[in-house]
């Protein structure tokens, strides 16, 4: 996905921005899994700044997000944002 402007003050208007971008790239063909690119795109910087505010602690950042710690931990496993071994 494009880069967001940076007079766009709301997530909302920034996924659009980038969505309209992504689709005229496209240029007439067809896209495909949108709805999953987008939720991974969104996803990992969400992670990354909510665990940077939770210095770390899992617990609290699941809290945060209003996610099962393990739940948490998959998706920052998903995403590389955490050692397999921790």
């Amino acid at each position: 996905m494009a880069g967001c402007n940076r007079m766009t003050t709301n997530i909302e208007d920034c996924v659009r921005e980038s969505l309209r971008q992504y689709f005229r790239d496209l240029d007439g063909m067809a896209p495909s899994n949108v709805y999953e690119m987008v939720i991974q795109r969104v996803e990992k910087p969400v992670l990354e700044e909510i665990m940077a505010c939770a210095e770390g602690n899992q617990s609290r950042a699941a809290q945060w997000l209003g996610l099962n710690r393990n739940t948490l931990r998959k998706k920052l496993l998903q995403h590389g944002l955490l050692d397999p071994q921790a």
